[in-house]
Order: C-alpha cells, then sequence, then structure tokens
C-alpha cells in the first residue's frame, strides 16, 4: 500500500475474489480498487478503515435489464427512485431498458434526452440500451457511435405502441446492420405466431394466463434467432429465459460457436406457478412464470454456464395497472432492490455459493456489456461493492420499498441475505437501506 495514495481500505473475513473467497483488505484511491492484500496488512497513514468483521464484501452488481420508464411515465418510475432501489439491493451499475420512456431510445436525439433526465437523478452508475425498430436501421449505427451498450428488440408485441416488433425479415436486416460494425442484439423471444395461436381466457386464473404464454412461443422464436446468429456470425443475446424447454437448443448453440448468451431472472429462479394465487396479478410477467420442474432446469444451466447471467427485468407500473384480470393485468416485475436477497435464499437452498451469486449477478452481467471496470473485486477495478450479512434474514414489507410503485410479487416473503451498505468508486451509497444523495455517472460503450 505504500506506494499508492490509499484513501480507503475496506476489510472483512469474507471477500469474493475472482480467485475465490478470502479474509483480506481491499485498497481504494482515486475511486479504483488499487490492491487486494492480507487481511491483516496495514492500513496507512491518512486512510480511513472500514472493518465489515464477518459480513461478506462483494463486488457490485451489475444489473443490465431495468426498465426505468423517464420520462415519459415516470408515475410508473423514475431515475431518482429506481436507483435509489438498487443502492438499497446492493446494486451499483444499471443498464436502462430503451423501451416504457417517451420517448424510446431509439434515435441519437432521444437518447440525449435520457440521459439529460438522468444526469442529476442517479445514485448509480447508469448506461443505456438502444432500440431496433421496424423503421430505424439507419439510426443503429449513429446510436453505437453515441455509446448505447447494444440493442433490443422484440419479436412479438412489446405491449406499448411506440415500440413495435419485428418480423423474421426485419430481424434479418437488423442483426445484419448490427453485426456490421460488431454491436450486440438482445432480443425478447417470443413468436408471436405461437402467442396468437395460444387461448386467451379472461379472468383471475393464473393457469389460464400460463396457458396464453407457452413454452414453444420461447423454443421457436430462440431457434429462428439461433439460425439467424449463425448465418451471420452475430452476437445475441436472450434476455429473460423461462422456458427450460430452450436450453438444449442453447447449449447445443454455444457448442457449435454461436455467440448467443443468455439471462434469466429472480422470479423465474424464486417463483413457481403452483404458488402464484388466482388474481395476484404482481406475479405476471412475459414469459411468464413458470412451474417448479422447470425452475429446477433453469438452476441446472446456470450451475453448467448454459445460462450466463442473472438481473432484474424490473418492470414497474402504477398500482391501477395491475388488475386481478391476469388477460388485461400490466406484465412486469418489480423486483430491483430485492433480486440479491431473493436470489441468494434460493442458492443458499440449492448448495450454491455467493461466489455463484456474484459470478452470475456481477461479473456475467458486467461482461456482457462490456463494462471493464465492472464486475469484480480486483486491482484496478471500479471500488464498487455490497457488503451482505447472509445469515441474516428478513421479511418483505413493501412500503420499505425504494422503487416508486410498491408493488411486488415478493410481500410477506422471508428472505436471507440483508444488504448492510452500498459502495461506488469508493463512496458509500446506502446503508442498512437507506441511499444517500446520487454520485451516480452516466456510462457510455468504450470499446
Amino acid at each position: 500500500m505504500a506506494d499508492v495514495a490509499v484513501e480507503l481500505v475496506l476489510r472483512s473475513t469474507r471477500v469474493i475474489t475472482p480467485e475465490g473467497t478470502r479474509a483480506a483488505s481491499v485498497a481504494v484511491a482515486g475511486g479504483k480498487i488499487t490492491a487486494v492484500l492480507a487481511h491483516d496488512a496495514e492500513v496507512p497513514a491518512g486512510a480511513r478503515l472500514e472493518d465489515f468483521g464477518d459480513d461478506v464484501l462483494l463486488p457490485g452488481l451489475v444489473d443490465t435489464h431495468v426498465h426505468v420508464n423517464d420520462p415519459g411515465r415516470t408515475e410508473w418510475e423514475g431515475f431518482w427512485t429506481a436507483t435509489r432501489a438498487a443502492a438499497a439491493g446492493g446494486i451499483t451499475t444499471i443498464l436502462d431498458m430503451p423501451l416504457n420512456s417517451l420517448p424510446p431510445t431509439t434515435t441519437v436525439d432521444n437518447l440525449r434526452v435520457k440521459q439529460e433526465v438522468a444526469r442529476a437523478k442517479a445514485h448509480v452508475d447508469v448506461g443505456f440500451w438502444g432500440g431496433a425498430l421496424p423503421d430505424n436501421v439507419k439510426d443503429l449505427a449513429p446510436l453505437h457511435d453515441a455509446g448505447v451498450y447494444g440493442f433490443k428488440c422484440f419479436l412479438s408485441p412489446s405491449g406499448v405502441e411506440e415500440f413495435p416488433q419485428l418480423d423474421q425479415e426485419q430481424l434479418a436486416t437488423s442483426l445484419a446492420e448490427i453485426t456490421g460494425f460488431g454491436g450486440l442484439l438482445i432480443v425478447h423471444a417470443e413468436d408471436p405466431h405461437h402467442l396468437d395461436a395460444a387461448p386467451v381466457v379472461p379472468g383471475p386464473k393464473y393457469a389460464d394466463f400460463l396457458a396464453s404464454r407457452p413454452r414453444d412461443a420461447e423454443n421457436t422464436a430462440i431457434g429462428n434467432l439461433i439460425a439467424q446468429a449463425k448465418r451471420l456470425n452475430a452476437r445475441v443475446h436472450v434476455l429473460h429465459l423461462s422456458s427450460s424447454d430452450a436450453l438444449p437448443l442453447i447449449a447445443a448453440a454455444k457448442a457449435e460457436g454461436v455467440r448467443i448468451t443468455v439471462e434469466s431472472c429472480p422470479h423465474y429462479l424464486t417463483l413457481t406457478a403452483e404458488e402464484v394465487p388466482d388474481g395476484a396479478s404482481e406475479f405476471k410477467c412475459c414469459p411468464p412464470i413458470r412451474e417448479a420442474a422447470n425452475q429446477d432446469l433453469l438452476w441446472d444451466a446456470l450451475a453448467d454456464g448454459t445460462i450466463d447471467c442473472i438481473v432484474s427485468d424490473h418492470s414497474p407500473s402504477t398500482a391501477d395497472l395491475k388488475t386481478s384480470d391476469f388477460s388485461t393485468a400490466w406484465g412486469g416485475i418489480s423486483s430491483l432492490q430485492l433480486g440479491l436477497p431473493a436470489i441468494w435464499t434460493e442458492a443458499r437452498r440449492r448448495g450454491r455459493t455467493l461466489e455463484d451469486v456474484a459470478r452470475w449477478m456481477s461479473e456475467a452481467p458486467a461482461r456482457l456489456a462490456g463494462l471493464s471496470a465492472k464486475g469484480a473485486i480486483e486491482a484496478g477495478r471500479d471500488a464498487d461493492f455490497a457488503v451482505l450479512a447472509p445469515e441474516e434474514t428478513f421479511t418483505v414489507d413493501p412500503a420499505a420499498l425504494h422503487h416508486r410503485n410498491q408493488v411486488t410479487a415478493y410481500a410477506g416473503k422471508t428472505l436471507h441475505g440483508v444488504v448492510k451498505s452500498t459502495w461506488l468508486r469508493g463512496t458509500q451509497i446506502a446503508d442498512h437501506g437507506t441511499p444517500t444523495e446520487p454520485t451516480g455517472l452516466l456510462l457510455e460503450r468504450q470499446n
């Protein structure tokens, strides 16, 4: 430490590093990690020591799938509230989805509008995805040059009229354009023909809603996406995988060298169709939460690397849109603040470790987006941390959540893992669930 003007030392008996968990002292200067040293390393004169005892020091979580909806639908969510929830939950970086805001992030001008709105409100670092629409192919390269991290498209209706889906020909055109400049396409993969053919029964029964979003819709869309990616040698990412039936297709594609990555979400990995009460549309999302046996296979796919990462797909709305009719209620789960304890609760039950959780929720999402300064506790990375008491429990109280509308499928659940504090570039941004003032930066893709 003597060769560097260390300002802060974070110490714990359990620090999760790329080499494993160990007792360590983490030296910080200028917002960066300068060294990971022995637990009893001498603290330099002038440096502040934060000793967390046996609480676990994790790399700050990276959530690459967040719908902030700001500007335009700020009654649903906003950068101030979403990033406060992220900070309270141990998340230090989010990437904002291009839809649900007005305007959507589909041109450079629209990106600039969103950045200006976010700039003074960000409690965590914020980057942006662009959108791929049927009529904006000409805008994709300029958006890439402006620093978006990739492009989102839908293969079935998005739920908002200003963000239409791509058909297979439009998908091929957009994907060829994006591949031409080395970009990434992230895909809501449900096939519209299967959805159109499925029965839509109005009413409160979850079983009826589940039948309206069959696994074949996901499987077919993913199969078609793999074929397009293989033909173009394109880089693609499957969003919010819920169907375990698609896993063999994905595993085979990866084995063939197709450049495909996959995410799933806390709700698919911790909630099951069997437990969803009729009329409880806080559990509605698209694709849907499926059965327990399906969930077991998703966990197996995380373990073997077929699924790369876990992100929230935080997709909030006002409470009035969450009606008891599953056919018309808004589809989206609000879990930004709860993802880490929700996943840890289930992971520990299944014999997984916090090293696994850090890999799935920090390292892998950072790698997906090319956020090379994020995702690990090692020298040269940003000094972003979450401090977790993994053995402590709490019961989810919606009133304690910081996102704008306190609607959550986790209400009343007892979860393991209390986030004691969150740190962004060496500055504490949340203390026992209470965020501090906004210090987040707006991020742009660097490569």
